[in-house]
């Protein structure tokens, strides 16, 4: 677990006791499912809520999910053994806090004129909307105030964490935003309802299902572990937010290790893109991440 601070159960500086980080997943499996083997195939998967865990197993494959946090390990073997009902996390709660800011200063962003551009279902008007009455100059200095290196969201982050917050994170969330409202449908896009409400649009379902295997590991240190060509298949979000080069390298190697020649690896990034650009990050209807890159194996 050296060089994962992961491995710490913290996102935010103070306090030393793992917590459950993620309540629920943001990320969009369709991304896996157009790319994947077809369904029989062994993937692997962090658990953190479970979420794309439930979605993979429902789809017909063989999942293995892997945390190295124990109590979002927990928290996800409650979801996806026993039915347990999803419950707010650190990212939630940090979510909840930008978006009550935003309700108490800025009238487009209280409840019914959010759910009124929420029920939207053509792409063309969310974006002409998006630009014209949700994008204004005060969500631009709230979400400056917030979000920029100097913030309040980088001071609260352990420091191993600033670094995968983009320089004028402001900015580069709005883009996202903006590129996500303008290519997915709102009436039916449950991450956006997510992100920008907090609500569900789904009906509140159970997680338990076809059964996954849970495993307490650090995810390069599992893949080095299993048999060469163990997968056909693997999704990664989020790992590299946060350790650094020699950690990176490690699971790379990690990763053509454990999974078969011409299998697939799914690697999602918070940071914005290198040179090599974004990949399928404008597929993930979550509209958070910076790279969403499909690899060959």
């Amino acid at each position: 677990m050296s060089g994962n601070p992961w491995a710490q159960g913290r996102i935010l500086a103070g306090g030393a006791r793992p917590r459950v980080l993620f309540g629920r997943m943001y990320e969009d499996p369709g991304v896996e499912l157009s790319v994947f083997p077809p369904p029989g195939a062994r993937v692997l998967c962090v658990a953190s809520a479970g979420d794309t865990a439930a979605a993979l197993a429902g789809a017909g494959y063989e999942v293995t999910a892997v945390d190295v946090n124990p109590v979002q390990l927990e928290y996800a073997r409650g979801r996806l053994e026993r039915g347990a009902p999803a419950v707010d996390g650190t990212a939630e709660r940090m979510l909840a806090t930008g978006r009550a800011a935003a309700a108490a200063l800025l009238p487009a962003w209280r409840r019914p004129s959010l759910e009124r551009f929420l029920r939207l279902d053509d792409p063309a008007e969310q974006a002409r909307r998006w630009r014209t009455r949700l994008d204004g100059p005060g969500l631009r200095l709230l979400m400056g105030a917030a979000l920029r290196p100097a913030g309040a969201m980088a001071a609260a982050l352990r420091p191993a964490f600033r670094g995968a917050v983009p320089a004028g994170f402001d900015l580069v969330l709005r883009r996202r935003i903006a590129r996500g409202v303008s290519r997915h449908p709102n009436a039916r896009n449950p991450w956006a309802w997510r992100l920008l409400l907090g609500d569900e649009i789904l009906p509140a379902a159970k997680l338990a299902g076809p059964p996954v295997e849970l495993v307490a590991a650090d995810v390069a240190g599992h893949l080095e572990r299993v048999a060469p060509g163990a997968y056909d298949a693997v999704t990664l979000s989020n790992v590299l937010d946060g350790p650094g080069p020699a950690f990176a390298r490690r699971l790379r190697a990690a990763v053509r290790h454990a999974v078969r020649p011409g299998g697939v690896a799914v690697l999602r990034s918070f940071r914005e893109p290198a040179a090599s650009g974004p990949g399928r990050a404008a597929d993930d209807r979550s509209m958070l991440w910076g790279v969403v890159r499909v690899i060959g194996l």
